[in-house]
């Protein structure tokens, strides 16, 4: 129960960091992605924060032996970069410079959005039901060195 508490005070929290911020208005959103015309700076200070904290966050979680509501700290540690990471970052800022909106501040515009939000949101849903058809042993071409393994 305190894991799932958690998870709704992090979620609470984000989703109103998003509204404060106004990262949940596309026009705000898409007035920051024009640096070529009437930019708005705002968000970049907002994006500043988020790494701080994130940052906070991980050094706080790494001095830490055991987290408070898991038995085990899950940190990623892959660094590469393949086809599937860079289509996916690609696809991702291109969504989110047509439409002034991306995964998060869309569902929490859900609440109050206008059709546009619910558009978006049917069709992010309709994009993750497509990838759950693609078979698990696709074949993926990747650009990774071959790392040695340590164990213990």
């Amino acid at each position: 129960m305190p894991l799932i508490v958690s998870a709704f005070a992090s979620g609470l929290l984000f989703g109103l960091g998003l509204i404060v911020s106004q990262m949940v208005n596309p026009a705000k959103v898409l007035g920051f992605l024009d640096i070529f015309g009437s930019w708005d700076p705002s968000l970049a200070f907002v994006m500043g924060g988020a790494v701080a904290m994130s940052a906070l966050g991980y050094l706080v979680a790494k001095r830490r032996s055991v987290p408070v509501l898991a038995p085990y700290l899950e940190i990623p540690t892959r660094r590469d970069l393949d086809p599937r990471l860079i289509g996916g970052a690609a696809l991702f800022g291109i969504g989110w410079g047509l439409a002034g909106l991306c995964p998060g501040p869309a569902l929490v515009g859900l609440t109050f959005g206008p059709w546009q939000v619910f558009a978006f949101v049917a069709a992010m849903i309709v994009g993750m039901a497509i990838f759950r058809l693609v078979p698990a042993d696709w074949p993926q071409v990747t650009f990774r060195r071959e790392l040695t393994r340590v164990d213990g």
